[in-house]
């Protein structure tokens, strides 16, 4: 067994290693571009829902409130004539700065290296094979950075094309995590 102090510097060295990795991924390779598509006659879209003034969130349209609600025919009859929408609402101004959204997301890198630490560190002793720790490391990373954007195309139908192309990307962030762990794992 091996405690998780004593992994704080494959824990450090991965998150780096994911977030470049992310970066390199988001900036410069081309397939997640097509993640979002884009809505007909987007200009006239966004200044009819200027209009609303609808505040940051989260929202479904149309919203049922509750399960008698959703079986009634009014709504049923709203939901045929849709349009039906999840959306996320950003505050005005500038919703693309990302210096909170990068140190949020570099601060979840390091939690999941916590996890990655913690199952590879209960499982597994000082000196263990660099194979039994990428092993352990990279699936428990994997399962962190991935499993989760499943739900999205079960719940919110969002495209499994891009559910496809996240779990890659987990994938990716999973092998870099077990390295990591694999190189830098104490020997005793």
């Amino acid at each position: 067994m091996v405690g998780i102090l004593a992994l704080w510097l494959p824990v450090l060295v991965a998150a780096v290693l994911v977030f470049a990795a992310s970066s390199i991924i988001h900036m410069f390779l081309p397939y997640h571009r097509t993640d979002f598509g884009r809505v007909p006659d987007e200009d006239a879209l966004m200044d009819a829902m200027r209009g609303f003034n609808v505040p940051a969130g989260d929202y479904v349209i149309p919203q049922a409130g509750s399960p008698e609600v959703m079986k009634s025919e009014e709504f049923q009859a709203k939901a045929r004539k849709g349009p039906v929408w999840f959306m996320t609402v950003f505050p005005p101004g500038n919703p693309f700065g990302m210096g909170s959204q990068l140190a949020q997301w570099f601060g979840f890198c390091v939690l999941v290296g916590i996890f990655a630490a913690y199952i590879a560190g209960r499982a597994l002793g000082p000196g263990a094979e660099y194979l039994s720790v990428f092993r352990f490391a990279g699936t428990t990373a994997f399962v962190g950075y991935g499993l989760a954007h499943l739900q999205r195309s079960i719940w919110y139908r969002q495209a499994w094309s891009t559910t496809f192309k996240n779990l890659f990307d987990a994938l990716v962030y999973g092998v870099l995590t077990a390295g990591a762990f694999g190189w830098l794992w104490p020997n005793g």
